[in-house]
């Protein structure tokens, strides 16, 4: 188990002091802006996911657009085969034409796909939409995962990657409270009530673009893609916001392999593949198993709640929501309280301890659940409880494969490991779920839940074993950058 630096990585390289600039600045309103701006995104993410969870049932009306449960669970797999494709295509391009342009189109293309689910007609163009929103979510993670762990200080990098992963329940938070005000008969009622929602997410997406557009590119991109004298100007800007009332003192360059004096080509996809198998095949294990349980843990429970709702407990459409905030609210706590111990604890020990016990919960959960000793509110809490451990454990997939492979394949690596877990886990788990449920059996569908919570039990395992140590340490130091000549290098 390597618990430094890539053993592979030559100690030679072009000179920069930027990382160590990046890592040293004190917490300010700086940053505060950036996980605002970048943040977003899993809040955009949680609001659209709720939204099909919270009008599934509505969805099913003839009134609306008369899905069955399985084509409920569709859209749901729709989407995230949306957010697979997105993420490679995006992925890629965010490695060769940087951060900063990439979160701008990526919210854009989320912003029209969103509005155009509003106006869908039949199942074919809903499905179509959910699929094209998936497309520019998914790209929004390879993009704002990149960005977000080469701009904050390594220091604290675990706590915020995870509270920012974590402010996905925000948006499902939102995305409850919308639905249950609008499809509310008072207000606009199922018919209109679900268009609306989604509509209101785009506009969302319009606010959150005007603050997005000041957030600079990645100084540690610009340098190792030979552009200096830009990566000089923007973390310089960046210093002005943090200090703007005394001299910053220079520090001594930093040695690492990651070109700022010439330009350094992004790896092709076979280079990247070709390493992530050799260079890095235990990192690409131990990321793929942490994406793959987490995935399939969240949607075979989060796409279908509604239906579980409304089939077991006879929840009535419009109050489905009610329940979703005691669930977002457990979720949304568990990256904010657990969060720091991920930097000081550690990473391996606290990435198995909330993936073991979030899947100890779930199987308890599920098992409660066949024998008919939960009512709905009991349901509601046992999740909330659940997730407070399996949120934290779920953004830490995430921290895992943005920071442990280097800076020119990052954006790519993020890309195929959520390509990876969440075609493989996220959408099997609707589409099995929803069956399951349509057969209206509890055993079966506590059968889909041991599942889950076995694959995150032994990713849970497996990362305590062969995990990498990242608390603390500047990127470069977990994984140092390729540089020019990494074809050169020994193997």
């Amino acid at each position: 188990m390597s618990t430094r630096g890539d053993p592979h990585s030559s100690a030679s390289g072009a000179q920069s002091d930027i990382p160590a600039r990046l890592d040293r600045l004190p917490w300010s309103r700086w940053h505060w802006r950036v996980v605002l701006a970048l943040g977003i995104a899993w809040v955009l993410d949680g609001l659209e996911v709720t939204l099909v969870g919270s009008v599934g049932a509505v969805l099913e009306r003839r009134d609306t657009l008369a899905l069955s449960a399985t084509e409920v669970g569709w859209t749901g797999s729709l989407y995230i085969g949306g957010a697979v494709l997105g993420a490679l295509v995006f992925g890629r391009m965010a490695d060769r034409l940087g951060r900063k342009r990439l979160f701008l189109a990526t919210l854009l293309v989320y912003m029209v796909a969103t509005l155009a689910t509003a106006f869908s007609s039949d199942f074919a163009m809903f499905a179509l939409c959910r699929f094209c929103t998936g497309l520019g979510i998914g790209g929004e993670y390879a993009a704002i995962n990149s960005a977000i762990d080469e701009l904050i200080p390594a220091r604290v990098r675990g706590r915020v990657n995870l509270a920012i992963n974590g402010s996905f329940w925000l948006g499902a938070a939102l995305g409850a409270g919308l639905s249950l005000v609008l499809l509310d008969p008072r207000v606009l009622g199922p018919v209109w009530g679900w268009r609306a929602c989604f509509a209101l997410g785009a506009v969302l997406a319009v606010a959150i673009m005007l603050v997005r557009r000041h957030v600079p590119e990645s100084p540690r991109w610009l340098a190792t893609h030979g552009r200096p004298a830009e990566a000089e100007q923007a973390i310089a800007g960046i210093e002005a916001q943090v200090y703007p009332t005394r001299q910053v003192r220079p520090l001594a360059p930093t040695v690492h392999p990651g070109p700022a004096t010439h330009a350094s080509a992004s790896p092709s996809v076979r280079d990247v593949l070709y390493l992530l198998a050799r260079r890095y095949r235990q990192r690409s294990l131990i990321t793929l198993a942490l994406m793959l349980a987490q995935a399939f843990f969240y949607n075979a429970i989060f796409f279908t709640y509604a239906l579980v709702l409304t089939r077991f407990y006879g929840v009535p459409d419009g109050r489905v929501a009610l329940y979703i905030f005691p669930f977002a609210l457990g979720n949304a706590a568990g990256p904010l309280v657990l969060g720091p111990l991920f930097d000081e604890v550690g990473r391996r020990r606290m990435i198995a301890i909330t993936y073991v016990l979030s899947g100890i919960g779930l199987a308890a959960t599920g098992w409660a659940f066949t024998q008919g000793w939960l009512d709905a509110t009991g349901l509601a809490l046992c999740w909330s409880g659940v997730f407070f451990l399996a949120s934290a454990a779920a953004s830490s997939a995430y921290l895992t494969a943005s920071e442990v492979f280097p800076l020119e394949m990052r954006a790519l690596a993020i890309s195929i490991f959520y390509a990876l877990g969440t075609g493989m886990g996220g959408f099997i788990a609707p589409v099995l779920l929803g069956a399951l449920i349509e057969r209206g059996s509890r055993d079966a569908v506590a059968a889909g839940y041991g599942l889950g919570a076995a694959l995150v039990i032994i990713a849970g395992l497996l990362a305590l074993r062969y995990g990498v140590d990242a608390e603390r340490r500047p990127l470069e130091d977990v994984a140092r950058p390729l540089g020019g000549d990494w074809r050169n290098k020994a193997e």
